[in-house]
């Protein structure tokens, strides 16, 4: 068996609210699993993550997680 490596993680912390964005917008947030203003979440930094998190960077604030 293949052994699974760890891959590098981003914490995503959504810093401003989702009232008045688009439909879209919020359907990302939800994606990334972010419910309300200060919720934070741990992703795998994948090129998927790194596309939603580009497209709603005005509501996050995203810091590399230490390994």
């Amino acid at each position: 068996m293949a052994d699974k490596q760890e891959g590098k993680k981003i914490r995503i912390r959504q810093v401003r609210s989702s009232i008045g964005t688009k439909s879209g917008h919020r359907e990302v947030l939800r994606g990334l699993g972010l419910r309300r203003i200060r919720h934070e979440v741990v992703r795998e930094d994948t090129p998927a993550v790194r596309g939603m998190v580009n497209k709603v960077r005005y509501l996050l604030e995203v810091r590399e997680e230490p390994s």
